[in-house]
């Protein structure tokens, strides 16, 4: 009961209505991805000891945290994140809608620490990426595509890892499993993103001998991505969400996610510690 007692206070910041709330404080690595009048939207603002994921937070509040705008910490300074707390505590780390007004032609350096905005389309950043599945722990990559006919496929890579910038944030994918196809670590010739590099348009680490991520269909770039050579799978280029049968010019999709949470075995953990503390 002393561990419940413990929760009370997050659990009371969750369900206090934020409005009024002064965010001239507010601390994050990356506010930019939050429009000065979101800031408010931050659901776990004030909290003292930040979560370093959306599931860490889900299990703080005992599964009472809602979708929405949270800071985390998964390193020594504070990002903020939009959180899939209904379906489980997922941590977004990507999401565009086809023909997205914002652009995912960019820099390298622009890809480090991410662009667009977290309550719509945007990349989170490699920095960030990185940070979050280096651990403790293992963690997993889900993927979530919706067509123009509002037909849903998902997919989840366990586990999954996103190196250091000193690796060109390489790609580490284990077992798939989904409705979708495999698309990452499918084994073919020239489309094997699993151990690939991150390429962008300024930034050539591909296999191909031009860079992918310039190369362009309807005049749009492809965009950053983890290119072989090129793609098998590519969810940054805005014009056409690309993921093999599922997603391409002939099959369009109007939406794309890319989520991250501890693997099956690291949540397990969590369940079992949370229901110790309980007793």
């Amino acid at each position: 009961m002393a561990c419940v007692r413990s929760w009370l206070p997050a659990v009371a910041l969750l369900l206090h209505s934020v409005g009024g709330v002064n965010m001239e404080h507010l601390q994050a690595e990356n506010l930019n991805l939050l429009l000065p009048d979101e800031h408010n939207f931050i659901l776990n603002h004030g909290m003292r000891v930040l979560p370093r994921d959306c599931y860490e937070m889900l299990m703080t509040s005992s599964g009472r945290a809602r979708d929405g705008v949270y800071l985390i910490q998964p390193d020594e300074s504070p990002i903020v994140v939009y959180c899939d707390m209904q379906n489980g505590g997922w941590t977004v780390v990507q999401h565009i809608t086809v023909n997205s007004s914002v652009n995912f032609d960019r820099t390298w350096a622009e890809y480090k620490h991410g662009f667009g905005v977290v309550t719509g389309d945007h990349w989170i950043g490699n920095e960030y990426l990185h940070q979050l599945t280096r651990g403790p722990g293992r963690y997993k990559l889900g993927v979530k595509l919706v067509d123009q006919d509002a037909i849903t496929k998902t997919g989840e890579y366990d586990p999954f890892l996103v190196e250091g910038e000193p690796s060109a944030y390489r790609l580490r994918l284990g077992l798939f499993q989904g409705t979708a196809v495999d698309a990452l670590t499918l084994d073919t010739e020239n489309y094997l993103h699993d151990n690939q590099r991150f390429t962008t348009k300024d930034r050539d680490n591909d296999n191909y001998f031009q860079n992918c991520a310039k190369l362009e269909f309807q005049g749009v770039p492809g965009g950053g991505w983890w290119y072989d050579a090129c793609a098998g799978a590519n969810l940054n280029r805005r014009n056409v969400i690309y993921w093999q049968k599922d997603c391409n010019k002939e099959r369009l999709c109007k939406y794309a996610w890319m989520m991250v949470r501890p693997s099956d075995t690291v949540k397990l953990l969590h369940s079992e510690d949370f229901k110790k503390d309980e007793l």
